[in-house]
């Protein structure tokens, strides 16, 4: 009997380790792909729907796109993976394993902020996309230059940062009545970073009339209002708003809540080897699933990038372990980091393959422009072909 394997997610992770399993398995092995989306979703690239929602074609590619006529793909929300029984429940029917690779990605924390959950939208799917788009535009048609739509993006990440610069090409194309505010708790947009690389991306929001509050959380949330800050001794600020979205942190997935595998309990993120095996031997897990081990107290980024380069690893290893081979190791190398801000890039400590890292730290313009596009445009040629990266790169 052919020994069965079944990857969850059609993320990065789970795109880029599908295509991994596809070469390395061998003719015993029949491989499974089990998504909610008939289609790989170029996550970093989404926001472009949000002023264009004709990019969703380009961002959005199929399954029979990627993966080989072989391979069984199964549409369906996954609900919980019984280890014991080795079994992944769906919301219509169940599939058997032998090996099981997790790769379900993240979902939006709300940091149990009172209403935040509520009233914001996210941006994890097209359908948050179009709903970003859609209520953005009703807004301002609502508006006037007088008295202009609101719009406020929570957290100032690398979601955030390129959500409100889509939002504001939106508004200058469509000459909308539209402010648009970046609110970040921590004292600086895009926190944790170089410093040099916060100054370029802020000059850049700025340059887009966008304005940028830092150092204040959102504390509360209801249907007319923001609240910053407060607490026993003083009252709230408060931002009324007519559209709120919130991109201020991850957390793990609730379906694999009850999976009997060793995982961080409040947030559900699955511990890992660097050979991406959990506690249980027939289960990995890679992607922002996973709590992938990189030595003492660290662990992998959950990070669009880390996922490329962990799921080419996590697939060859599931294959080994079908093999009864050695399982490979897997350590993070951070390549830089290329945000988009609105028509605009801005790219930071930038390593080339076969080069080495660029001699300038921080760097704007066409050569940021054209590096973003040409990571995104690689994905898709990686797990399709050239054609689709050419088609995609205008909208990129």
């Amino acid at each position: 009997m052919s020994t069965q394997v079944v990857v969850l997610g059609s993320g990065y992770a789970g795109t880029g380790a599908v295509k991994r399993l596809e070469e390395e398995l061998g003719p015993d092995a029949e491989l499974t792909w089990v998504s909610e989306n008939d289609y790989h979703l170029v996550l970093h690239e989404v926001h472009r729907c949000i002023r264009d929602p004709s990019a969703e074609s380009k961002v959005a590619i199929p399954i029979d796109d990627i993966k080989a006529p072989e391979t069984e793909f199964v549409k369906g929300h996954v609900e919980n993976v019984d280890v014991d029984e080795r079994t992944v429940e769906l919301e219509d029917g169940e599939v058997d394993y032998d090996y099981l690779l997790v790769c379900l990605g993240s979902a939006t924390a709300f940091y149990g902020i009172d209403g935040l959950e509520e009233y914001s939208l996210e941006l994890k799917s097209l359908d948050d996309a179009r709903e970003i788009h859609s209520d953005v535009k009703a807004a301002a048609e609502d508006a006037s230059q007088d008295d202009p739509a609101k719009v406020i993006v929570g957290g100032a990440g690398l979601s955030g940062i390129q959500t409100a610069g889509e939002i504001a090409e939106y508004r200058d194309e469509q000459r909308a009545p539209i402010d648009i505010t970046l609110v970040e708790g921590l004292d600086e947009v895009f926190p944790g970073n170089d410093r040099e690389l916060q100054g370029a991306l802020r000059k850049r929001l700025e340059a887009l009339d966008i304005d940028i509050l830092t150092g204040e959380f959102i504390s509360k949330v209801d249907e007319e209002n923001v609240y910053l800050g407060g607490g026993e001794d003083e009252d709230p600020d408060e931002l009324d708003y007519d559209v709120l979205i919130w991109t201020g942190g991850i957390t793990g997935q609730k379906e694999v809540a009850e999976a009997n595998v060793e995982k961080d309990e409040r947030s559900n993120r699955i511990f890992t080897e660097p050979d991406f095996r959990t506690s249980d031997e027939r289960v990995f897990a890679v992607g922002d699933s996973a709590l992938v081990e990189q030595g003492t107290d660290s662990v992998a980024p959950p990070t669009a990038q880390a996922a490329w380069q962990a799921a080419d690893v996590a697939g060859e290893n599931v294959a080994r372990a079908v093999k009864g081979q050695p399982l490979k190791t897997w350590t993070h190398e951070d390549r830089g980091t290329v945000v988009s801000v609105g028509d605009d890039a801005v790219a930071h400590a930038v390593k080339v393959p076969g080069v080495g890292k660029l001699p300038i730290n921080v760097f704007g313009g066409p050569a940021a422009r054209s590096l973003k596009k040409g990571i995104a445009a690689k994905w898709i040629a990686d797990v399709t072909d050239a054609r689709h990266a050419i088609d995609a790169w205008e909208s990129l």
